[in-house]
């Protein structure tokens, strides 16, 4: 049963990953029919990035009054209902209404999984499922692109995904007595509100990690190609091919990170990564030709790998199995608002002064995460 358990853990990462990157690519259809602004997107994200925030904070309490598994169901059950209701949007203001759901339902669902990963699984199957997220990261616009190329449209491709996530509530409802097995600690627990957890200490250090580390990999993501091209002079097709490297990075350094936490422990990674970061930003720093700074790029994405999995399972240990739900919740809307407010602000600097400061940015960032990690350890006598 244990096992059971654990590969239906894997089949929903790999769910929840699949209708993260479908908005990127549907968008260049979906504007044009709505007849808005192509950056009307970011509307529909900041929404989405909103709900996720506050469904977040609230996890700690909804996973302490009903459990892993129905929280997890019942999360995935917003999703699908949501992305069902964005395939039958005839309009961008129906977009925005079913984003609200979405938001809420992402929120909860990443925040209480993974602190059930952290409690009750080895490090390297925390790798491994965020590998697996990745892959479903990857999938999701290939199922839209053989919507919109097979006689079909971006609806299709929405209305595909949606019933696949359908299909997993149902398998998520008929597990549900797996997951009532093993949540004595989560129902015993008291819950924290988000003064309480600010208490914690540790937990602002902890937080700003987070904040860094996702500020890092969501800019990095980004304004990598426009780097390449506007600075390094790079073809926008070599450009563009890179930039996704740097995603399949973190997707292959997840995996092999599942295997070297046999060897090394999460606060071990967490430094391999900031290292194999430090010199992949060195590298794009370099007045050298394209070939390093792309290499450089491949290095940002490997060194980010390990971090986000390391830092959630490493939260029971650090904090306490009892205070892990809350505190992964606060990290998760420390991490949306990193992703949210970040990468923007970059869009500011490389607007009006250069984006040849990219390299910069992600250095300052890394530093900054460098030291509050070491900062938490020591409050948390770590």
């Amino acid at each position: 049963m244990f096992h059971l358990l654990l590969a239906i853990i894997y089949l929903a990462f790999i769910s929840l990953g699949l209708p993260d990157a479908l908005l990127g690519a549907a968008w260049p259809t979906m504007y044009q029919e709505f007849s808005v602004p192509v950056s009307y997107s970011g509307i529909i994200f900041v929404i989405i990035a909103a709900g996720t925030v506050v469904s977040s904070l609230f996890s700690d309490k909804l996973t302490k009054r009903f459990g892993t598994g129905r929280v997890t169901a019942l999360s995935v059950c917003m999703t699908a209902i949501a992305l069902v209701g964005f395939s039958f949007s005839d309009s961008f203001w129906l977009l925005c209404i079913w984003s609200i759901p979405y938001g809420f339902g992402a929120g909860s669902v990443d925040a209480s999984l993974n602190n059930y990963v952290a409690i009750h699984y080895a490090s390297r199957h925390m790798s491994w499922l965020h590998c697996m997220w990745g892959v479903g990261a990857s999938v999701g616009p290939y199922i839209m692109g053989y919507a919109l190329t097979n006689g079909g449209n971006w609806s299709s491709g929405y209305r595909y995904i949606g019933i696949l996530q359908i299909v997993l509530t149902v398998v998520l409802l008929l597990s549900l007595p797996l997951w009532d097995k093993k949540t004595s600690e989560e129902q015993n627990s008291q819950s924290l509100i988000l003064k309480e957890v600010l208490k914690i200490p540790g937990a602002k250090e902890i937080m700003l990690t987070f904040f860094c580390y996702c500020a890092i990999e969501q800019t990095a993501g980004l304004w990598a190609s426009s780097y390449l091209v506007f600075y390094k002079g790079v073809s926008a097709e070599t450009a563009a091919s890179f930039a996704a490297l740097f995603y399949i990075g973190i997707s292959i350094g997840r995996f092999l990170s599942g295997f070297l936490t046999l060897k090394l422990n999460d606060t071990k990674m967490i430094y391999l990564g900031q290292a194999i970061l430090f010199v992949g930003v060195l590298f794009m720093l370099l007045p050298a030709g394209e070939i390093v700074t792309l290499i450089g790029l491949i290095l940002v994405g490997l060194g980010c790998a390990p971090i986000y999995p390391c830092i959630i399972h490493s939260t029971p240990y650090q904090f306490g199995s009892d205070k892990s739900q809350a505190m992964i919740g606060v990290q998760m809307a420390a991490a949306y608002i990193g992703i949210c407010i970040m990468p923007p602000i970059f869009g500011v600097l490389a607007n009006h002064v250069s984006i040849a400061l990219l390299p910069v940015y992600l250095l300052a960032l890394l530093i900054l995460m460098f030291v509050m990690y070491k900062k938490m350890l020591l409050k948390s006598g770590t």
